[in-house]
């Protein structure tokens, strides 16, 4: 009888839920599905113009059964009764306010169709005004909340969505009682421990986005709260004072779940956290290793020792929690708002003829018509790519800014504006395209440079996710730029792929996640290493990158 046990990690992006079933004893993959959120694909509760973007529970839930299900499908039969653990990583601050039994508020049938009553995705932007007034009372507290997170708060941040959802629309207020982030929501879901006092929350979402810390009694204070505004009263006793690393077991499946997954009440279900960090550790994160997360944006994680961090206060990151990544271990995070997102722009802005003109020709019929359109655009980015790669570093002369959708670290500021600058009557769609590729790199090397200067250690840097398997011309173009070596994972999935180690230690086959990294560690599939002629070259352009920064700053103030 085979008693080999398995584990499931869920990684949910911005765009889709990925599943992943593992040999917990190997690393092997047995099978892994992917599921599209129907409603967000329909661009439904979102206003790009306005930085509004949210997101339906209920493509989350029926994410969750279609990729568990299909995943299933595709291994030999028996293997959901070897199923042990299950956890979960997910984007980011991404939470929603619920009623007294930490229902989202967008499952009750009044507020179904109501965008305020949804998760509030990472990359929404709408409370850059809340995030000023956190940050201006912070600096005037006797407690600077923001410390731990790089001394500024961030418009993706919790606090800063709760309140400005709070602020727009009387009958969400009215209604709302709590707020639960997307990574303690799921656990709690598959569980049955959804009220508000019981969910056990992830210390990684709220040591790096509520401004929770154990020494000042975990969120800030009542007073603190409602000064910024009374609308606030009354949600920190509704929350949390303890919170819980990934390797901590919430308890089990309830039945409801367990036949809906098709799976067995004996499956462990572990605390949630943030896609980056479980992707770090599905990447065998070790100290001085510099980890990337390279999709639309980047997220980028380091582990430090105790002693290496000392009483250090790292400025202008995403913020320094301990166990946020590894139990025992300092968590640095940090990242890019726009990577991947800014070369999907431009290739959106080159599409423009072809989706607004060609579609409507008459020349062809409507079946040759899409086909052509579909197979160009998806032939964009990579014709782009190797033509720009021809373009020999020297002549690289159109220079551009990576704030496309504000910026992250160092030094949040959601306000900040992309430039592109250094065009001619010369200038092609390859040459602008090395520009914000180039662009990406410098926004990488500030980040690199703010922990080098603060006494954090990096060796090497490790890519995760599509853009580091997909493009090797932007991983070189990063590793010339850094002047670091740069391994890529082999794990495709690395996120849900860390999500599977914690499923493990919460499960108890491992004791604790490093064991689990050696034993499913998957290793790497590739290696850049920097060419120094190509680095010397771009020293330069990067100073010219941080004037052209300081400038578009010195521009956006003076207005």
């Amino acid at each position: 009888m085979n008693t080999t046990p398995y584990v499931i990690g869920i990684d949910y992006g911005s765009d889709s839920c990925r599943a992943v079933i593992v040999n917990a004893a190997t690393g092997e993959e047995l099978a892994s599905a992917v599921k599209y959120y129907p409603r967000w694909m329909e661009g439904k509760y979102c206003d790009p113009v306005k930085n509004r973007y949210r997101q339906h529970p209920l493509d989350y839930l029926e994410g969750l059964e279609t990729t568990v299900k299909e995943s299933l499908a595709q291994c030999p039969a028996g293997t959901a009764e070897q199923v042990v653990g299950i956890a979960f990583d997910t984007t980011g601050s991404t939470p929603v306010l619920t009623d007294k039994n930490g229902t989202p508020l967008a499952l009750l049938p009044e507020f179904a169709e109501n965008p305020n009553a949804m998760f509030i995705l990472w990359k929404d932007h709408t409370s850059i005004k809340e995030a000023a007034e956190i940050n201006e009372l912070s600096k005037k507290w006797d407690i600077d909340y923001t410390a731990y997170e790089g001394g500024i708060y961030s418009a993706e941040w919790v606090w800063a969505k709760v309140l400005h959802v709070l602020r727009e629309e009387e009958s969400i207020r009215k209604a709302a009682y709590s707020w639960i982030e997307h990574c303690d929501w799921l656990p709690a879901i598959l569980t049955g421990k959804t009220k508000p006092e019981e969910v056990y929350r992830s210390r990684c979402a709220a040591g790096h986005k509520a401004m929770w810390l154990e020494k000042w009694d975990g969120l800030p204070s009542e007073e603190f709260l409602t000064t910024l505004d009374p609308l606030l009263a009354g949600f920190r006793d509704h929350l949390f004072e303890k919170t819980y690393t990934s390797d901590t077991r919430v308890g089990y499946l309830t039945e409801e779940w367990a036949k809906r997954l098709g799976l067995t009440t004996k499956v462990a279900v572990g605390v949630g956290a943030f896609d980056c960090h479980m992707g770090a550790v599905g990447a065998e994160v070790t100290p001085k290793t510099f980890v990337r997360v390279i999709g639309t944006s980047t997220c980028d994680i380091m582990v430090a020792s105790h002693e290496e961090i000392g009483h250090k206060l790292i400025p202008g990151i995403c913020g320094q929690v301990d166990g946020s990544v590894i139990p025992g271990m300092i968590g640095l995070e940090a990242g890019q708002s726009g990577f991947g997102d800014i070369y999907a722009w431009f290739k959106r802005v080159l599409a423009w003829p072809l989706e607004n003109i060609l579609a409507t020709s008459t020349l062809i019929n409507e079946e040759t018509k899409a086909k052509l359109i579909a197979e160009t655009i998806d032939k964009i980015i990579p014709a782009l790519s190797e033509e720009a790669e021809k373009i020999p570093a020297n002549e690289s002369v159109i220079l551009a800014t990576d704030w496309m959708n504000g910026r992250r670290t160092p030094d949040a500021n959601q306000l900040v504006k992309g430039t592109i600058t250094g065009l001619n009557l010369g200038s092609s769609a390859p040459l602008i395209f090395r520009a914000l590729v180039e662009a990406t790199a410098f926004g990488s090397k500030a980040i690199v440079d703010r922990f080098l200067e603060n006494g954090i250690a990096i060796e090497s840097v490790t890519g995760i996710g599509g853009i580091s398997l997909k493009s090797p011309f932007v991983m070189q173009t990063l590793a010339d730029v850094l002047n670091m070596p740069i391994k890529v994972a082999k794990a495709e999935q690395a996120c849900a792929f860390g999500a599977s180690m914690f499923a493990a230690v919460a499960a108890g086959v491992y004791t604790k996640i490093e064991d689990a990294q050696k034993a499913m560690g998957q290793g790497f599939i590739a290696e850049y290493s920097p060419n120094y002629e190509n680095h010397q070259i771009y020293q330069a352009l990067y100073q010219k990158y941080v004037k052209l920064g300081k400038f578009t700053e010195k521009e956006l103030l003076d207005k």
